[in-house]
């Protein structure tokens, strides 16, 4: 067998070219980097879930494995800062992060067994980075890691280190410097200075002055904000719009990291994992805690609210997570709004069963018969018809998903490689068209990229195809369009109809894996 030599991420410093090459996955190897990895002897390693039923019963065993960590986590976190709370408490803190990051590791891992495997490696190149540089202070700072080289390489870099007897040459050690939050993409408030700011401040400041201690509570509900303030009224309160506050910023402190989770009882992956979780675990919850807790305390939000509603923030908002998870263990109903549209259709989903188990009532786009918890209330964004004759257009809208190049959380979509095989699936839809409707097709780019080089990859299959992408205003794109083309199961194609825009669903349903519950109505779609 050739001794293959092993690049672990898209960071050219670690690759060889005279080596004989294993890239560990496509994640590697960027479209726009083709003259650097085209030229070298390689070979890009099989995609552990492209097998689909290995990738759901890796999320049903990585389930059962959460549960166990985030008891044992909660008992350490009590004793690290003197507190006796609750699991429910902690689990609305620390799940979403813990619940994530158990997923995101194990794929690292099963790609670096595969790799040991089904290849001989004759060795490796790994930055050695400065201590807890990659460590996220909270989970948006996470979220955003999770879907980049360096810190992507620093775990698979873990891996191989204490696990693995894969030969290593390390390169000189890499300080990281700190990141702004607005650079991360966190929710950030427009400048003290700006009008807008002045303004909406200056409303809040005067709305409080009628605000009382047990008003309902609402923050990013998804209700458009003129239903948002009605509802305020309708409860009789002060009609107060809600914004996140970003997580104080705080450092590492090594001795506070000095544990695992009883790492040496374990063998293998679940080791592997008690061992990182402190080396990981964001500062908000360990070094920072006592800020968080501070903040929280001096919020201008109600003390003891009578209900809190939100539908995102109980996902990435750290702020309002501590001050929700402290109401809730006092017996304040957590209520939380569907946020997406693979809600109730696939076939799992750990964001939802982590919402459907820390809420009270969980308010659906029109799921969850027979769920006592669920309550089918409809689209809560508040689309509704544009008043446009669509029959009159001439374009056909194409509207794209993409997902990071490296896995993140766990639900019944396509998965890091899978991307390519979806790419593919457009590509052909678009070069079956008749000449005529091709010309007259928008291209819709998700406006993320994650690397992927989404339009690079476009232009060079289609040339003269119109491209948007994705920076403009979809509303404006859905006013010329005589058909709607929706390419993922998720929230778009529920909007389009609520929009009353023609629209076609198109997707490979072997990697959008549907509930039981939910096939009937795909087949009524089908039949119509």
């Amino acid at each position: 067998m050739v001794k293959r030599f092993l690049v672990t991420t898209a960071l050219e410093e670690t690759w060889d070219a005279n080596e004989v090459t294993l890239f560990l996955g496509e994640w590697c190897t960027r479209y726009s980097r083709k003259i650097v990895w085209h030229g070298i002897n390689s070979e890009v390693l099989p995609y552990h879930w492209d097998d689909r039923a290995k990738l759901y019963d890796d999320y049903e065993y990585l389930q059962t494995l959460y549960e166990k960590l985030l008891i044992d986590l909660s008992i350490k976190l009590n004793e690290i800062h003197g507190l006796n709370y609750s699991l429910k408490y902690w689990r609305i803190l620390i799940g979403p992060w813990l619940g994530y990051f158990v997923q995101v590791v194990f794929d690292r891992w099963e790609s670096i067994q595969k790799s040991i495997k089904e290849f001989e490696i004759s060795g490796t190149i790994i930055y050695e980075f400065d201590n807890y540089t990659l460590v996220p202070n909270d989970m948006e700072e996470f979220s955003v890691f999770i879907t980049e080289d360096k810190w992507n390489h620093y775990i698979y870099s873990e891996i191989i280190k204490d696990y693995t007897d894969i030969p290593k040459c390390n390169l000189q050690v890499i300080k990281i410097s700190e990141t702004p939050n607005s650079e991360l993409g966190f929710n950030s408030e427009p400048a003290n200075g700006s009008i807008k700011q002045i303004v909406r401040k200056s409303y809040v400041a005067i709305m409080r002055l009628f605000m009382r201690n047990n008003d309902a509570f609402f923050l990013s509900t998804y209700l458009p904000l003129k239903d948002e303030l009605r509802l305020n009224l309708r409860m009789r309160q002060a009609p107060i719009k809600w914004s996140s506050i970003p997580a104080v910023k705080t450092s590492c402190n090594t001795d506070i990291r000095a544990w695992d989770l009883n790492a040496v009882d374990f063998t293998g992956f679940e080791q592997c994992i008690r061992h990182l979780i402190s080396r990981q675990i964001p500062k908000i919850y360990l070094e920072g805690y006592i800020q968080l807790i501070e903040q929280v305390g001096n919020l201008p939000w109600p003390t003891k609210p009578k209900l809190i509603w939100t539908s995102n923030a109980c996902n990435s908002d750290d702020v309002f997570k501590a001050w929700a998870g402290r109401n809730v263990v006092f017996g304040t109903p957590l209520v939380i709004g569907q946020h997406g549209g693979h809600y109730g259709l696939g076939k799992w989903s750990f964001n939802e069963l982590h919402e459907m188990t820390i809420c009270d009532c969980y308010l659906s786009w029109g799921w969850g018969k027979g769920s006592a918890k669920v309550k089918a209330v409809g689209q809560l964004k508040g689309k509704h018809s544009l008043n446009i004759k669509h029959t009159d257009k001439v374009k056909l809208l194409l509207v794209t998903a993409v997902v990071p190049r490296y896995s993140y959380w766990m639900y019944s979509i396509m998965v890091s490689r899978q991307y390519l095989d979806y790419f593919d699936d457009q590509c052909r839809f678009i070069d079956n068209l008749p000449t005529c409707i091709q010309e007259s097709s928008i291209v819709r780019l998700y406006p993320n990229d994650y690397g992927w080089d989404q339009e690079k990859r476009w232009r060079d299959r289609f040339p003269s195809q119109c491209i948007d992408t994705g920076q403009n205003d979809i509303q404006g794109l859905i006013n010329q369009t005589r058909l709607y083309i929706s390419t993922y199961n998720a929230t778009t194609f529920l909007e389009s109809f609520t929009m009353n825009v023609p629209t076609v669903m198109y997707w490979n349903p072997e990697n959008w894996e549907l509930r039981n519950s939910a096939i009937p109505y795909f087949e009524e779609l089908k039949n119509v």
